[in-house]
């Protein structure tokens, strides 16, 4: 509990979608031709180069920056990071399913030390009740990160559009996990509408010893002027240090180069534009 927790800011670019990505770009799909596979690569290539783009131009500052990106399909950009001293949040689940298992099962630990990133991330969607299964990955997942001086990353899907039902269901989240003995640094939220709710959260995370643990906003998906909201509400909560927002940043400049009305370099540049802006408004 000593080392528990994380108080830097933090501001991630995250593109590990996978299975949402593909979406976006070709539909509903069956499996994926070689070519399809080489496109996501393609893209997420791009977002990548639109974040070393905002490292070269110094904002976020590159110590508060960091990339999330998935093995599967960005093994290249994992390994370039790695070698430019980018801090990395590598996945560690299981696409496509709303369950957290391990996307390379009892491997987890090899590709973990491979990267070794600051950063470890989790998914979970909301339960009323934590499934065997998956409480024995998660806690297997947050003794091993504490045990490797690597911080656990924590995000946490409700599925709900109301803020207060959304509080109310990571509260009991939070509680859930803690009984557990399963502990993240960092947890990866959905955006709030009130501060309040932010406030309330954010002191169950913190009890019991627990006052460096913090939070950072998701975009999930959601248009411009939503996260705008949410970030307004939330950024000078104690203990919200950040953002993780990727889709709301990248999806509509993709878009127009699939589309044939923007270049690559115009694309690499909007989606930095969109990273640096969300940046200056958390630091407004």
């Amino acid at each position: 509990m000593n080392n528990l927790g994380y108080t830097k800011k933090l501001f991630i670019l995250p593109f590990d979608h996978r299975g949402s990505l593909v979406k976006s770009v070709f539909g509903e799909v069956g499996e994926l031709t070689s070519f399809e596979k080489q496109e996501i690569i393609l893209q997420k290539n791009i977002i990548y180069e639109a974040f070393k783009k905002a490292m070269d131009e110094g904002l976020p500052p590159r110590e508060n920056a960091a990339v999330l990106v998935d093995e599967e399909y960005g093994k290249d950009i994992l390994e370039d990071a790695k070698r430019q001293g980018f801090k990395i949040v590598l996945t560690t689940e299981e696409s496509g399913i709303k369950e957290f298992i391990f996307e390379y099962g009892e491997d987890f630990k090899t590709h973990i030390e491979h990267y070794n990133p600051l950063f470890v991330k989790a998914l979970f969607y909301y339960k009323d009740e934590l499934k065997p299964s998956e409480k024995e990955n998660l806690k297997t997942l947050s003794d091993y990160c504490h045990d490797n001086g690597h911080k656990l990353l924590l995000e946490v899907v409700t599925g709900d559009l109301d803020s207060q039902t959304r509080s109310a269901k990571l509260l009991k989240t939070i509680l859930d996990f803690q009984t557990e003995n399963i502990e993240p640094d960092i947890w990866k939220i959905e955006g709030m509408d009130k501060r309040e709710h932010y406030e309330n959260v954010l002191g169950e995370m913190k009890k019991n010893d627990r006052k460096n643990v913090s939070a950072i906003i998701l975009g999930r998906g959601e248009d411009k002027h939503k996260v705008e909201e949410w970030i307004l509400q939330g950024k000078n909560v104690d203990g919200i240090i950040g953002f993780a927002i990727g889709r709301t940043v990248f999806s509509e400049p993709l878009l127009e180069l699939r589309d044939g009305k923007i270049s690559r370099e115009q694309t690499v540049g909007k989606i930095a534009k969109n990273y640096q802006y969300f940046y200056n408004l958390f630091n407004s």
